[in-house]
């Protein structure tokens, strides 16, 4: 046992101990929060959980915001020259949903090269990614591939998707914004993304960088070499099976929401001069897709098909091909339905702009879960795969076709437009 006059100094070293212990575990809290510019919304710590509902007013807008809370700049996926539009179109929806902003595209496929319009008979051509035609796609596959399309082009719609030519002006870039690189790589020397693996080879520092761009490579052999050696860190996804590799769009899912996991201090970590500038595209937005008219909108999507078309015979006469009279006559009429649908266009982006005057300087509390409430799930099918499937899916939710309660989003962008103008006049 000790000596009496030893319990005193027993206890001081004790308690030494342990304020060091505190204190250091203090101070690598602190390196993990994210530090100006990033900062996380001050809306994103609520008591409170507010859920889709209804009965809840302006639900589109405080949708956007649960978006934009928790929306990073901290974390970039960067795709080196992937040729799977399935893939891209994948990738490009994974990162909306799991909140990361910005995605770098190096060597990027046009998104519709898989999928061109012919003279044939279903005026469809689905097309490998090499070029080559698909030959006996069935229209069941051709609709399919369409659906990524679209998929990827209402993902884009809310991500800053930034183009490279090459390798090299990506790593640039990166480089010049302060980003660690960490390369995906099926190689041995790749380090496991796991906390103790990434903590031994941190050397003591964050195990997780301030800023990081995570690096998927092309489907067929991963990540160029010139990636692999610009990379701070090669890293890996633990694989317990006999398959040592995934396909690209579900490895960057993987890994993407396991470096959230490493570190939840990425989760919201953007600036609130970035935020808002966001906020003013998105509300905007929101607005212009909701305030047109049925009417409006079916006059737009003519305007846009019949333009398209005259564009294709302008070109044809262009290659010296001659036109039929009445073809000519309708190219007469090309300008007219140009100025008519700028017109449509410069009148929506103006009063899209009204209807959210004063909203972006005071949004809305935010929707703190992105779940849909049951009223609201939607069944993602055509009319007839819901039809084929109704005995199937009887009193499902998602086939439920509940409405809400509240004012609809568009009639409150369009009240909002008529009061803004009575206002300014």
């Amino acid at each position: 046992m000790p000596s009496s006059q030893s319990i005193p100094s027993f206890l001081a070293g004790a308690a030494c101990s342990a304020a060091l212990l505190y204190i250091s575990q203090r101070a690598r809290q602190q390196r993990r929060r994210p530090q100006q510019p990033f900062a996380t919304s001050p809306n994103a710590d609520d008591a409170e959980e507010l859920l889709d509902s209804t009965d809840l007013d302006q639900r589109m807008l405080r949708k956007a915001e649960g978006a934009l809370v928790k929306r990073t700049s901290r974390l970039i996926i960067v795709v080196e020259r992937c040729t799977n539009d399935h893939n891209y179109s994948a990738i490009l929806r994974t990162a909306e949903a799991l909140g990361v902003q910005h995605v770098h595209i190096i060597a990027p496929q046009c998104i519709q090269s898989t999928l061109t319009a012919t003279d044939g008979d279903d005026g469809v051509d689905l097309r490998r990614s090499a070029g080559a035609v698909v030959k006996g796609a069935t229209d069941a596959e051709k609709k399919d591939r369409a659906m990524h399309h679209l998929y990827a082009r209402k993902a884009t719609e809310w991500l800053t998707v930034t183009d490279f030519d090459d390798t090299a002006s990506c790593i640039e870039s990166l480089r010049k914004d302060g980003y660690k690189i960490w390369a995906t790589d099926l190689g041995q020397t790749a380090v496991c993304l796991t906390a103790d693996a990434l903590g031994r080879a941190s050397d003591g520092a964050e195990i997780v960088p301030e800023k990081i761009a995570l690096v998927f490579g092309t489907e067929a052999v991963g990540c160029s070499t010139e990636m692999l050696n610009a990379a701070d860190l090669r890293v890996y996804l633990p694989l317990r099976g006999f398959a040592d590799s995934l396909n690209l769009s579900v490895a960057t899912a993987l890994c993407v929401h396991q470096v959230f996991t490493l570190d939840p201090s990425l989760i919201g970590a953007m600036s609130e001069e970035e935020r808002h500038e966001l906020r003013s595209k998105w509300y905007a937005k929101l607005a212009s897709q909701r305030l047109l008219s049925s009417r409006d909108k079916k006059r737009k999507a003519k305007l846009e098909t019949e333009l398209k078309a005259l564009e294709k015979m302008e070109e044809k006469r262009a290659a010296g091909e001659k036109l039929h009279p009445e073809q000519l006559d309708k190219l007469a009429k090309r300008e007219a339905k140009q100025a008519e649908l700028d017109a449509m266009g410069n009148k929506l982006a103006a009063d899209s702009q009204l209807a959210v005057k004063d909203l972006v300087a005071n949004p809305p509390r935010p929707i703190s879960d992105m779940r849909r409430a049951d009223e609201h799930r939607i069944c993602f099918v055509g009319r007839n795969t819901k039809a084929s499937h109704s005995d199937a899916w009887a009193d499902m939710p998602a086939t439920a076709n509940g409405r809400s309660t509240a004012d609809s989003t568009a009639s409150f962008f369009r009240q909002r437009v008529a009061q803004n103008q009575k206002n300014d006049c």
